[in-house]
């Protein structure tokens, strides 16, 4: 019988600890989330986004970074938060995904608006637990766990979860084709 109950530990163990290390916060209204700070490339204040028509409205557009176009998401409008305006604190994360066929040679940038950046947390596996069930009907695969600090909650957000949740497969190509100046 003790054998059984080895292997359920061995399997739990691994994933608190492959949850540990460095996270990226950063406020959306009165939430704080928190991404991996490897899958960060790069934080920018907002720029001028180029709307691509027949997108969903959480996805603002592209930008043009270092002649290099990217799609942005306004995480905001994708977790069904009310639009807001633009602040000096707005920020646009620039986060390296996994593309449609997962490999390493697939990878791509994209950006996501957040209401602003808080801080470099590195978080211990002790400090993260697992997303609580919230019931029938619930998916969360986007959630990594809720990580406490100094008595606050931050919600861990499975970035390439988010993303591909959103159905955005199709966003580099629209990204090529918004870049690659097809002049209609």
């Amino acid at each position: 019988m003790a054998t059984l109950t080895v292997p359920l530990q061995e399997r739990k163990a691994p994933a608190a600890a492959e949850r540990a290390g460095k996270y990226l916060t950063f406020q959306l209204g009165a939430e704080e989330f928190g991404i991996r700070v490897l899958k960060v490339r790069e934080i920018m204040g907002v720029q001028e986004i180029t709307a691509v028509p027949h997108t969903p409205p959480y996805v603002r557009g592209v930008i043009n970074l270092r002649g290099k176009v990217i799609p942005v998401v306004d995480l905001r409008l994708k977790f069904g938060l009310p639009e807001q305006e633009y602040t000096q604190r707005t920020c646009i994360i620039v986060v390296q995904v996994q593309g449609e066929a997962g490999s390493p040679a697939s990878t791509m940038l994209m950006g996501i608006v957040v209401d602003g950046v808080a801080e470099v947390l590195n978080l211990a596996a002790a400090d993260i637990e697992d997303t609580p069930d919230f019931g029938h009907g619930a998916a969360t695969p986007y959630l990594l766990g809720m990580a406490k600090v100094k008595g606050k909650v931050k919600i861990l957000l499975e970035i390439q979860q988010v993303l591909a949740s959103a159905g955005l497969a199709a966003l580099p190509k629209l990204a090529v084709e918004a870049g690659g100046g097809g002049g209609n």
